[in-house]
């Protein structure tokens, strides 16, 4: 946690998610509430190379000392990097005697029923490097057969021969009892003292082999490269003088130390984007929109979740490159469509819109960097949606000739379609595809989309939230400030967090609720101990339970969150019985309900200050700065729309569509018949004409 400094007075807090073309920064001053945005292209060779040198810009930019920055955070996507490229360590695995074959077997599923050309990854460590171990624990905790410690040894000296620098230590059943991993990795410690050594019942303390054998090998697989890009990090930080420690994001979107992040780097596979999503649910909450969608549209992908009550929805298990890791995350869904999004005709003649993307180089047509195929975004630029001359305020010029001339040559043409129909077409099939993403979050999984709002983010969300929020019947869209830089923003708003998991599988009894319990307190006392060494002041401590159960005979288990206590039994069993019929549409009543696994977040607060709210004088005509002919949809055609500057918008200004409003990293569409307002945070607010003006009048009503 950041401490009391001498400086100017100023309390900075700085927060930078690290993306493939941009990294992007956000700052505010904890005093004002004033918030910067900055960009800087990314170094993806060494990341922190384009973290200290936004952080050096930002800072200068606004005349900022780094001894008043007091906090700095980051999300990152070195360790997804690493696993898509294969360029972790050589790893070596040692398991319990019979079970070397776990991560070849997995779950026996094929990854598509009629596809015989798709093909699981192949393991990150080979047969050869796993290495079994005579031991063996039972289900219950009983030990079957000691550990064979000069079979630790054969096998460090022979990981040590093979030129292995980390290992992955995966017994059967060290969940229930971890005493043969411990003494496993202090053989190995002794015998290897420099490998990276992780341990499954330290990363995932929780049954099925399958998912805790991955997991624990992905971690031992990235970690060596990520502690070292750690290191790098705390020391051009260090350069920069700032003398706070940094943060980093993790995937369930809570902030963690170096340290920590450098024991489980596992942790930080969704870092980015998860922290988009804490951001947006803390954003909307202030608008007064606890239920809200997230959609984060960027130049390759589009980032979907759903946020209830408040709180985003989590998840346990994900994939990475194909690779399963079971860690607590933000329930993200993921597809290939951004504004980089390549459209072409199919073998069957029919338009396709992604997932291959040109990414930014060459990039989309209209970047005049070599690209010839049409794109997302070169339809919007067909279409006047976006700027025919410079994106980002002036600093990527645009070749609109050349945008054009893709989508008539590769899609108009050969469709025998008008160049506007074509560019229709692609903007099209890419809503929808992002339309099925959100009624995957939303209605597969038991949430009526029409009572959210879509918080619409990245470079591409607010370009494309209105049509995307008819394709999914939700009636009002919320746009943040600089939603481009929305995930580096998010990062500002996380707090310190950490999970912590036990299993106890057994019939939901009082004798079992009991040992719960014990689990809680366990866990409790695992958390508080945590906290302290992260710096976390008691006042800003807190804990939420949760747990997953299942009715006898289901194979997968509901989680249910349980705050800040452990109430009665029977309270849990009938929430359980609410949520399984939320999600899955039925409940057994009479059906008996097993305890699979409690789990607790431990967290920290983080003080976040108030931002700084939007300008109150100016008028909307003021803002105005051109309009140009935009083409919305064939009932409309091409229409004359005024373009706004979204920095000189008033707080309360109103805005009838058709309307343009552009900022540095997004452009936001407003059709006919829609109004957007600006509200007293600044988040533009998108509904339907007549649904404005009523609860314009709702609110004039109110104040009278």
């Amino acid at each position: 946690m950041p401490d009391e400094r001498p400086g100017s007075g100023k309390r900075l807090r700085i927060g930078v998610d690290v993306g493939g073309t941009f990294t992007d920064l956000a700052m505010v001053d904890e005093t004002t509430g004033r918030i910067a945005f900055h960009k800087v292209p990314s170094t993806p060779a060494d990341p922190s190379q384009a973290i200290e040198t936004g952080v050096r810009e930002l800072l200068a930019k606004n005349a900022a000392s780094p001894a008043d920055v007091a906090f700095l955070g980051h999300g990152t996507t070195v360790a997804t990097n690493m696993v898509i490229e294969r360029r972790g360590a050589r790893t070596g695995m040692i398991t319990t005697k019979g079970f070397r074959d776990v991560l070849e077997i997995a779950r026996q599923i094929r990854p598509h029923l009629y596809n015989y050309d798709i093909r699981r990854p192949d393991p990150l460590v080979p047969r050869r490097r796993r290495l079994e171990i005579a031991e063996r624990i039972a289900a219950e905790g009983t030990v079957l057969h000691a550990l064979d410690e000069a079979e630790v040894v054969a096998a460090a000296e022979s990981f040590r021969d093979d030129g292995v620098t980390s290992v992955a230590v995966c017994f059967l059943h060290s969940w229930r009892d971890p005493a043969h991993e411990r003494a496993a990795k202090a053989v190995l410690r002794r015998v290897l003292p420099d490998a990276y050594l992780s341990v499954s019942s330290e990363v995932l303390p929780e049954f099925r082999e399958f998912d805790r054998f991955s997991t624990t090998v992905l971690n031992a697989f990235v970690g060596p490269r990520m502690a070292h890009y750690l290191d790098r990090l705390l020391a051009r930080v260090r350069d920069t003088g700032i003398v706070a420690e940094p943060y980093t994001v993790h995937s369930n979107g809570g902030l963690m130390s170096i340290a920590t992040a450098a024991a489980t780097p596992v942790r930080t596979c969704l870092s980015g984007p998860a922290a988009g999503v804490i951001g947006a649910a803390v954003v909307a909450a202030q608008a007064g929109f606890a239920d809200i969608v997230t959609f984060d549209a960027g130049g390759t992908s589009t980032d979907v979740s759903v946020v209830a009550g408040g709180q985003a929805t989590s998840t346990s298990a994900r994939d990475v490159a194909g690779y399963p890791v079971k860690v607590p995350s933000i329930g993200i869904d993921v597809i290939g469509a951004g504004g980089g999004s390549i459209a072409y005709i199919d073998a069957g003649g029919a338009l396709k819109v992604g997932p291959r993307s040109a990414g930014a180089d060459p990039g989309p047509a209209a970047y005049g960097r070599g690209g010839t195929e049409p794109t997302l975004t070169d339809a919007n630029i067909v279409l006047g949606r976006l700027d025919q001359t410079a994106l980002l305020r002036g600093a990527m010029p645009v070749d609109a000739a050349a945008a054009r001339r893709a989508v008539q040559d590769r899609i108009a043409t050969p469709l025998g379609l008008t160049l506007e129909q074509a560019a229709l077409g692609i903007i099209r099939i890419a809503v929808a595809n992002m339309g099925r993403a959100i009624r995957g979050v939303t209605t597969e999984r038991g949430y009526a989309p029409e009572h959210f709002a879509l918080f619409a983010f990245g470079g591409a969300g607010p370009l494309h939230a209105t049509e995307v929020a008819a394709e999914c019947s939700i009636p009002t869209v919320i746009i943040p400030r600089e939603p481009g830089t929305m995930c580096a923003r998010g990062i500002l708003l996380a707090d310190i967090a950490l999970d912590f998991v036990r299993s106890e599988i057994a019939p939901m009894d009082a004798a079992t609720w009991t040992r719960a319990g014990a689990l809680f307190d366990t866990m409790g006392a695992e958390a508080e101990a945590w906290l302290a060494a992260e710096g976390v002041p008691p006042a800003q401590r807190a804990t939420r339970r949760a747990v997953e159960l299942r009715y006898e005979g289901q194979n997968f288990e509901v989680r249910v969150p349980l705050g800040a206590d452990v109430p009665p039994l029977d309270e849990v069993l009938e929430a359980f019985a609410v949520e399984h019929a939320r999600t899955n549409g039925y409940a057994i009543p009479d059906r008996g309900v097993e305890l699979v696994n409690c789990r607790l977040t431990a967290v920290g607060h983080v003080p976040r200050g108030a931002p700084e709210p939007p300008p109150t004088g100016g008028t909307t005509e003021a803002a105005r700065i051109g309009s140009r002919r935009v083409f919305f949809d064939p009932r409309h055609g091409w229409r004359d729309a005024p373009v706004y500057a979204r920095e000189l918008l008033p707080v309360g200004a109103l805005l009838a569509g058709p309307a343009v409003i552009e900022e540095m990293s997004a452009t936001s569409l407003v059709f006919p018949g829609q109004a957007a307002t600006l509200d007293a945070d600044g988040n533009i607010i998108v509904r339907n004409e007549d649904d404005t003006v009523r609860s314009a009048a709702a609110r004039e009503h109110a104040d009278a």
